[in-house]
């Protein structure tokens, strides 16, 4: 439960506050995670992010930068955003809640977030109050995630599409795929919901297959759990056909180019 809100007015500030406090503390931006079951935060320290100027979209030497704090619904009405991510933003189905939710909610590494397969899969990386920048992928395995203030994406625009699977628009969600495809036909394919962390398939992108061929390697690369979504079965099946879909469509819409 938290009992103090600090609102720095620099990310230097920021930072400090954090080492004050250690673990007690958590960066509050939104809140849309940390005030809900089952994400709901049990730190007593918020720190909170809204002062910081983290907000904007812009473009920086040919890449598109996106500040973490800036909510999924002003992300989802900017056009400079990749459609891909576009319909990705469109998959938290409530508009209160994408009010609410910003783009720094990925640093909860939520098993069924809709936003990072379609992120891994165009090739973020993400800039760290410390100054660094990562790979998207690097900064989800680490256990301790350092302060995020932008995800940048080095090829906003190279073909991708992404997809749902709920048992409503409102319900849980069973898996979401995102595909993409560059200029050298190089593919990245990234799941959330039916493994572990939302992650890239590294094994299927590699695999040069596609059709029932792929569709057989993703059922068998998944390990989803049995619950109230589907049985294992139904989800190998559903996240192989997803993505072989997925990738057939980015190839058709090469194709056409």
């Amino acid at each position: 439960m938290i009992e103090q809100f600090y609102r720095p007015g620099s990310v230097q500030q920021a930072l400090e506050l954090k080492r004050q406090f250690l673990d007690d503390a958590v960066y509050f931006a939104g809140g849309s995670k940390l005030n809900a079951t089952p994400t709901k935060t049990q730190r007593k320290v918020a720190i909170a992010l809204t002062q910081l100027g983290l907000d904007q979209v812009n473009w920086q030497q040919g890449e598109l930068h996106l500040g973490a704090t800036i909510s999924l619904q002003r992300l989802l009405d900017t056009a400079l955003i990749p459609q891909a991510l576009r319909e990705a933003l469109g998959f938290v189905y409530s508009r209160h809640i994408r009010n609410q939710a910003t783009l720094g909610e990925i640093a909860s590494a939520a098993k069924d977030s809709v936003l990072l397969p379609v992120l891994l899969a165009l090739s973020a990386r993400v800039v760290l109050g410390s100054g660094k920048t990562i790979g998207l992928e690097e900064y989800l395995a680490g256990s301790n995630p350092e302060l995020l203030l932008e995800v940048v994406l080095p090829d906003p625009y190279r073909c991708c599409a992404t997809r749902k699977v709920a048992r409503s628009a409102a319900g849980l969600v069973v898996v979401t795929a995102a595909v993409s495809r560059n200029a050298q036909s190089r593919v990245r394919i990234a799941l959330s919901g039916v493994v572990a962390r939302p992650s890239r398939l590294r094994d299927a992108e590699n695999s040069g297959l596609n059709g029932p061929a792929l569709e057989k390697r993703v059922a068998d690369i998944v390990d989803p759990q049995a619950d109230l979504c589907g049985s294992v079965a139904y989800k190998r099946y559903i996240s192989g056909v997803l993505v072989a879909d997925l990738l057939a469509e980015c190839q058709s819409s090469g194709e056409k180019q």
